[in-house]
Formats: C-alpha cells, structure tokens, sequence
C-alpha cells in the first residue's frame, strides 16, 4: 500500500520536484539527488499526511534537505580551507576528516535552533571563550541576561543530544 502510493507520488511529482530543486541549487545533479533524497524521506515519513498536501510536504522535505546540504557544503570548504593551511604531515587522514566534518555539521544544525541572540552568547562563551561578565559587556547587557541565554543554549543542545 505504502509503496504504491509512493510510487504514483513520485511519478506524478518527480519532474516537477527535480525543476524546483534545480532552481534552488543551480545544478541539475544535486537536484536529483535532493529529489531522491527527498522521496527516501517520504519512505519513511506518515504518507497520509504528505498524500493530503504532496507539494506542500515535497517542498518542505526538500527545503530542509536542501539547507542541510549547503550547509555541509560550507562547513566542508572551510575545513578544507583551513586544511590547505595546515603542514601535509600533519593532517587527518580523509576518514578522519570525514568525520570531522559530519561533526561540526550536526553542531551547526543544532546551533542554528538557537535564536540569534542566544547564538552569540553561546558562540561567545564557548568558541571565543568569554566570562559571563565579559559577554554582558561586550553586548550590553546584564550578566543575569548572559546567563538565562547561555542556560537556554545548553538545554537546547541537551535536549538535542538526549531528546
């Protein structure tokens, strides 16, 4: 049942999502991708509810896939960037390498959660290494404001890791 319905949605909306995705990306081979991407998702996801809406639901998967991508796609130049920097003798292997930039992709998707003043608190706190008193100055606010942001950051990123 699953799979007929399935099926008929990607005949009746391959082409269209592959057109949409192209427009997006700017490139017909990432758009296929996404495509595929996208209808592995709807696999797994309640085909009710995307069969009420098929473009609606289409659209968002796409959407989220496609964000996903770009920003892997980033974290990914500028690692290599930094990479290209570094003395051949001492860089990663490409396994380690993969894995370094998988990680930093999962944390950029958990940052981006944030709201952006939480965001920078955070960013302040964590990759600059900032005190609480240090990031209130900087931003001009109270300490007590600095420390509520960086409590609901490290919640978030909690409930993120731990659900």
């Amino acid at each position: 049942m699953k799979g007929q319905a399935v099926e008929d949605l990607y005949r009746v909306h391959h082409r269209w999502l592959v057109t949409l995705l192209r427009r997006k990306t700017g490139n017909v081979d990432q758009a296929a991708d996404l495509a595929h991407d996208t209808f592995e998702r709807v696999l797994r996801d309640d085909i009710r509810a995307i069969i009420a809406a098929p473009r609606a639901c289409l659209t968002n998967i796409a959407r989220t896939l496609t964000i996903g991508h770009f920003r892997r796609a980033a974290v990914e130049a500028a690692y290599c960037e930094v990479l290209a920097r570094q003395p051949v003798d001492v860089a990663p292997s490409p396994e380690e390498q993969a894995l370094v930039v998988e990680a930093v992709t999962a944390v950029c998707a958990v940052l981006d959660g944030l709201s952006v003043h939480v965001h920078r608190v955070f960013m302040l706190a964590q990759v600059q290494g900032l005190s609480q008193p240090d990031i209130a100055r900087e931003l001009g606010i109270s300490t007590n404001a600095v420390q509520k942001a960086l409590s609901k950051a490290l919640q978030h990123c909690y409930l993120a890791i731990y659900g």
